[in-house]
């Protein structure tokens, strides 16, 4: 189907950056997202929608439907409408109207508006940052090589976590606020994890000494984690170092994002100039 004059502008304008009015559209239109998450926000203070709720309810409408009437324009303007509400932004879009219109049979439902912060990612492209977010493949794979050591390390923290809270209900007992093993089990990860919320104590002398190997043990096993996706970082990225040859004197050990061979000063034929 052939695509008229308007819907050329509007697809230029809505998503595209390189035109004036590509980058003053997206600008703008992160203003109006920042703008009505900040009203969200203020309505969510009790004197401030006692005072001002009328003016919440008006400003947010407004704010929806100038989104709606966006996201309708985004669809009729795409060259690939279904693939653009299937995409993440599409998927965002759609989630940053239907929240208001919910609201109308579930009340409450408006505060599911925050997800509008989501589309301040549009930033990236506005910036030209997209490539930087490239480097996220790196850490993104070192997390999925990373799930197997994660998972083995998450059960073990929780057998130790079972084992100090049970313990705990035994030695200190209802009588010291620990009423039973799950709430034991509580206590033992606020104090393992090092965050101590002290609404819950133990008293006996006994109970305070296995508190604090647990607090030691907590310290001991929070850089596991740490140490194990940093190490499949590393080797990620000292395989992409290996992959990059320079085409003049194939010695690898480049950087991804070079350009010309450390080595002999060649430049790297498999790597696109940037524009």
């Amino acid at each position: 189907m052939s695509r008229n004059a308007v819907q050329e502008t509007l697809y230029t304008t809505i998503f595209g950056t390189e035109t004036r009015a590509g980058k003053t559209f997206d600008i703008i239109l992160i203003i109006i997202i920042l703008a009505s998450i900040a009203v969200l926000m203020l309505e969510s203070v009790g004197d401030m929608q006692a005072r001002y709720g009328d003016w919440f309810f008006t400003i947010e409408w407004g704010f929806t439907l100038f989104f709606t009437v966006e996201y309708a324009l985004r669809l009729y303007c795409s060259p690939a409408p279904k693939a653009y509400a299937k995409s993440f932004y599409g998927i965002v879009d759609l989630l940053a109207i239907l929240p208001t219109y919910i609201a109308m049979l579930f009340p409450g439902a408006n505060y599911l508006m925050a997800v509008r912060l989501l589309r301040v990612l549009r930033i990236f492209r506005v910036l030209k940052l997209m490539r930087y977010l490239e480097e996220s493949n790196v850490l993104l794979a070192a997390l999925k090589s990373s799930g197997r050591k994660i998972f083995i390390f998450f059960y073990a923290v929780m057998v130790l976590v079972t084992i100090f809270g049970s313990l705990m209900f035994v030695i200190e007992g209802p009588e010291h606020g620990f009423t039973s093993i799950p709430y034991s089990i509580y206590w033992a990860i606020v104090t393992m994890t090092t965050v101590g919320y002290g609404d819950l104590v133990p008293q006996t002398d006994i109970g305070k000494a296995l508190a604090s190997i647990t607090m030691l043990m907590g310290y001991s096993i929070i850089a596991v984690p740490t140490g194990i996706i940093t190490a499949q970082m590393g080797q990620h990225m000292t395989t992409q170092r290996q992959t990059t040859l320079c085409p003049n004197c194939s010695k690898p050990g480049h950087e991804k994002d070079a350009v010309f061979c450390k080595f002999c000063g060649s430049e790297l034929a498999q790597k696109e100039k940037e524009t």
